[in-house]
């Protein structure tokens, strides 16, 4: 056979074949309705599968940013982060109540709120000198830490349930257990509320201590004219020229200002309370990690002055067998790390600045000129209020 009769009859069976298979594909597509579908359901559930175990093969696949939902809100920084990267605390204070926030003749802030602001710095920033201490009347110290200015508010302010579900805060540990006072002119022979009928009281604005006196007033029938200043230092100045009969703020407020009246003998505190007022510090609501780091910090120093650790000797605490006690000073557990701080952040805090009792002293205690009888801001075990939970 010729090489051209091999190829033709090559070509022939190649068309043979063709015709073929395209006859079974018409019968395949001529096939009865019910028979097609059948065909077609079963192809479309087998591609489907396919396609379910591709999207779950490519689902774990992924990474784990993927398969967080578009609509959902990345976590915000805390504020934590923020203070750690910018290495300064900006803490909102007071710098017109002696004692508690105020500026020396040298131009720094001193006083009992102000240096928890420092004990804050030193726990995050390993020194208490790292603050920015921004002064706030009462009308500007929420908006600042709404709109950030200040990281913690450190600045005798009172924890209501208002103040703490509807100005967006939380409250920290009551650092200072207060009551509001009044405070008369000698002359007037005030004893009891019934003594100022028809008198003028000085008092702040945008304050607790505005809206208890009133409830107090009415509650009593007692009729008076409320002559109120933004600042302490216009409340308090007013009252001593003579522009009100009485005064009104928190006790220990009236306590360490009577000492600056141009004659202190002629006023007197009044024995009265007329409310509860927990002062301590707040932050914005809803920041968990730096809520939790002033929390601590600030039962930190009540712990401390309770284990009898302060500042000259908490360095020779470290070689305690006490577990509580090595806890407490970052040597074992690494509680510190589950604030996402230093472990040993309780110690740089005492040595720096103390413990509360340290604080308190030197701040408001016998030999200041205060001389603020600590009452029930004493430990619970000496019958005061000031409980931390355990360092555990």
């Amino acid at each position: 056979m010729n090489l051209s009769r091999l190829l033709g009859l090559l070509a022939v069976t190649l068309m043979l074949s063709f015709s073929a298979a395209c006859g079974s594909a018409g019968e395949s597509e001529t096939a009865p309705d019910d028979q097609a579908a059948d065909t077609t359901s079963e192809e479309g559930a087998a591609e489907d599968a396919a396609a379910d175990t591709g999207a779950e093969e490519a689902a774990a696949e992924a990474p784990a940013e993927e398969a967080v939902d578009e609509g959902q809100d990345a976590p915000a920084e805390s504020r934590l982060d923020t203070v750690l990267a910018r290495g300064e605390l900006y803490c909102g204070v007071n710098d017109q109540l002696p004692g508690f926030g105020s500026i020396d003749a040298d131009g720094s802030f001193a006083g009992f709120d102000v240096d928890f602001c420092r004990a804050i710095a030193a726990a995050v920033l390993g020194d208490a000198e790292a603050v920015t201490f921004r002064p706030l009347s009462a009308q500007q110290r929420f908006t600042a830490l709404q709109t950030g200015e200040v990281d913690v508010l450190v600045r005798n302010t009172t924890w209501t349930l208002s103040r703490d579900t509807q100005n967006g805060l939380d409250f920290g540990p009551t650092t200072f257990y207060d009551g509001q006072g009044l405070m008369a002119r000698k002359a007037l022979g005030v004893t009891e509320l019934a003594d100022l009928d028809g008198a003028s009281i000085c008092v702040g604005s945008s304050t607790t201590t505005e809206r208890n006196l009133g409830d107090v007033m009415r509650e009593a029938g007692v009729e008076y004219t409320p002559v109120v200043f933004e600042g302490a230092d216009q409340v308090m100045g007013s009252y001593d020229s003579g522009r009100c009969d009485a005064v009104t703020s928190d006790r220990s407020a009236l306590v360490t200002r009577k000492p600056t009246m141009e004659n202190p003998d002629e006023h007197e505190i009044l024995a009265m309370v007329l409310s509860k007022e927990p002062l301590g510090p707040a932050v914005l609501q809803g920041d968990h990690a730096w809520a939790d780091v002033v929390n601590w910090v600030t039962f930190g120093v009540m712990q401390a002055e309770e284990f009898g650790i302060d500042s000259s000797n908490v360095r020779d605490f470290e070689t305690s067998e006490n577990p509580e006690i090595r806890r407490f000073l970052g040597l074992e557990d690494s509680l510190g790390t589950g604030l996402g701080i230093g472990d040993a952040f309780m110690v740089d805090v005492i040595e720096q600045v103390g413990n509360y009792a340290e604080i308190y002293d030197r701040n408001l205690g016998p030999d200041t000129p205060f001389d603020l009888a600590r009452g029930v801001n004493s430990l619970w075990s000496d019958g005061g209020l000031l409980y931390s939970p355990p360092f555990r």
